[in-house]
């Protein structure tokens, strides 16, 4: 049931309406309920891989948005202070844990960390994820393959699991694909395919869950300027991105905002979706 001063989406369907002006109850264009100035004012963010890159962005935009974030993170402590401070420069809060996601154990002790700091959770992130490239499928070892799939899509598996008992209805999981996971990538045939993966778990889980009134979403970034192209693909900010339509590489800030959307109530409509910040590139979906 609407609160007072909402639109209530569940509405009766009418039986016959040939335009509009017919309709017992017109479809709602905008909500007329007083809404806060920030997108995710008070909500609880969990970002893996928010040191640095495009985690960083989402973590920086999010603060900016209202919510406290959970920043995630491998290594890169320096990287991971800094994204801390920005946060907190927006008046918001940051907790910052080191720990390598690929193992379940850890996985579930971020989830108890945050709620012991924050007492619950909105949104969870997966962002975090490692690349390798070779020209040659042989080049890849065993070893390579098992690491990128237990860091890019069974971290999903385990984070996403392990905060479910947790999550409430408006609740919000966003997943970072890539536009590789629809075009292919010849030198990165380990990462592309988790990135498969994250598009089959995303859909699957958005069914799963939307009967609780959980959203679940992906995100598929093109090619971004950050610290993973720069330290596996050796390539410099000129010469990245070159052969999409805009003819040059995205910006971390581009991507985030997609996440900000699909994170707030303004995709209360979208589940299973993927976005596509990609510098045109036009892709079967």
């Amino acid at each position: 049931m609407a609160k007072a001063g909402e639109h209530s989406f569940e509405q009766e369907i009418d039986k016959s309406a040939d335009s509009e002006q017919e309709m017992d109850q017109k479809p709602v264009y905008e909500r007329d309920f007083d809404r806060q100035a920030k997108k995710l004012q008070e909500k609880v963010a969990i970002i893996t891989g928010g040191d640095s890159g495009i985690g960083k962005a989402i973590a920086v935009h999010f603060a900016r948005e209202g919510a406290d974030v959970v920043i995630v993170y491998r290594k890169e402590k320096e990287d991971a202070e800094e994204t801390k401070s920005l946060v907190e420069e927006k008046g918001r809060r940051a907790l910052l844990i080191e720990t390598d996601i690929g193992d379940e154990s850890n996985c579930k002790e971020i989830i108890k960390q945050t709620l012991a700091e924050f007492g619950k959770i909105d949104i969870l992130v997966n962002n975090a994820a490692i690349q390798v490239p070779h020209e040659d499928l042989a080049e890849i070892t065993s070893e390579q393959w098992l690491e990128t799939f237990r860091v890019n899509i069974h971290a999903q598996f385990f984070l996403t699991k392990a905060v479910l008992p947790h999550l409430k209805e408006g609740a919000s999981i966003i997943n970072n694909a890539s536009v590789n996971a629809f075009k292919g990538h010849k030198q990165l045939v380990d990462y592309t395919s988790t990135k498969g993966a994250i598009m089959g778990f995303t859909r699957s889980m958005a069914l799963q869950l939307a009967e609780k009134g959980i959203r679940v979403n992906a995100v598929a970034p093109g090619p971004i300027w950050t610290p993973l192209i720069s330290s596996t693909m050796h390539k410099s900010l000129e010469e990245f991105g070159q052969e999409v339509p805009m003819k040059r590489a995205g910006q971390p800030a581009e991507v985030a905002t997609s996440f900000v959307f699909l994170a707030s109530e303004d995709a209360s409509y979208f589940t299973g979706q993927c976005l596509h910040p990609n510098g045109g590139y036009i892709l079967n979906t």
